[in-house]
């Protein structure tokens, strides 16, 4: 399976094999996720406390022999495009859930960490109910302690792209042995 070549025909504007090396979960970066700047700590199923302890992220990623990185690159009128900055995330989590979706068809087994909170639900079932698409959700690189600029750059991917663009990254890890059956 070319995921590369699969990535780039489902619209990301850059794909590249990821450094498995450079998945290493932070505690800093889940404290930032507790900081609760996003407005979804303690609210989702896909972000923390309820994804797990930063070991258990640890251990799932390290369930998974590769992974690809990919990115959204949005053009922006200038920093404050608030329409703009919306217009590449909705377009970025399009992209990646449609990525996941033909990943798990075809790997079974993967773990697609996004940018940003899971939004399959308009209102997530936590923590009254289990989550109502499992198998549907995702998790973000930072909800597993991911210092995504340190991801991009071990990877070899640029993490900026320079004046008036904002990049949205996200990764999708799989057992490449069980892809090239």
């Amino acid at each position: 399976m070319n995921w590369i070549k699969l990535a780039l025909e489902a619209g990301f504007e850059d794909a590249v094999l990821l450094n498995m090396d450079a998945l290493e979960p932070r505690q800093e970066v889940r404290d930032m996720c507790s900081a609760d700047r996003c407005r979804a700590f303690g609210t989702r199923w896909a972000c923390p406390p309820a994804c797990g302890s930063i070991e258990h992220c640890e251990k799932r990623m390290k369930a998974y022999t590769d992974g690809i990185l990919v990115q959204t690159v949005g053009e922006l009128e200038d920093d404050f495009d608030s329409e703009g900055i919306a217009r590449a995330n909705a377009e970025h989590k399009r992209r990646f859930a449609a990525l996941a979706r033909q990943a798990r068809m075809i790997a079974g087994d993967c773990l697609p960490l996004s940018a940003g909170t899971c939004t399959r639900c308009e209102v997530c079932t936590y923590p009254d109910r289990p989550c109502r698409f499992p198998d549907k959700m995702l998790s973000s690189m930072e909800a597993y302690g991911l210092l995504v600029s340190e991801v991009c750059t071990r990877s070899g991917m640029p993490y900026n792209r320079g004046e008036k663009t904002i990049t949205f990254t996200s990764c999708l890890l799989f057992n490449k042995k069980e892809t090239d059956k």
